[in-house]
């Protein structure tokens, strides 16, 4: 499977179909895992940094202009330019162009989509373990 870059959050739902959880009992039922494992670790790692938490956290608020995110962070632009690349890429924020300004916002999808991703595997491991005898 080759190995493909996010660089929005639409793409993650367009290129991400819907596998739904096993569960050892048909009465629990689990949230559908909608990301892969690829797709969950390039976003876990986007938010491994506590830098990008930080811009995660700036961005709960809304959009920003990376004018206001450098300032509010006290980094110099090239290193905020680094690490909103890393959660560009990963499909965790998008960036929209408005004159010279670059203003960014949190991908809810993706959010999200990580979010089923771990509570699927948080429903999982609650299963007892099956006879082995």
């Amino acid at each position: 499977v080759p190995h493909h870059r996010l660089r929005c959050c639409s793409l993650i739902a367009a290129s991400t179909p819907a596998t739904p959880s096993v569960t050892a009992s048909a009465a629990v039922s689990t949230p559908a895992f909608l990301i892969g494992a690829d797709q969950a670790r390039q976003l876990l790692k986007a938010l491994a940094d506590p830098i990008r938490l930080d811009v995660v956290q700036a961005l709960t608020g809304g959009e920003r202009c990376v004018c206001e995110l450098t300032e509010q962070l006290g980094l110099a632009q090239s290193r905020l330019s680094f690490h909103l690349r890393v959660m560009r890429d990963a499909g965790l924020i998008e960036a929209r162009e408005q004159g010279r300004w670059v203003y960014y916002k949190l991908c809810p999808e993706a959010v999200e989509r990580l979010q089923a991703w771990l509570a699927g595997i948080a429903a999982s491991s609650r299963q007892p373990a099956r006879p082995c005898c």
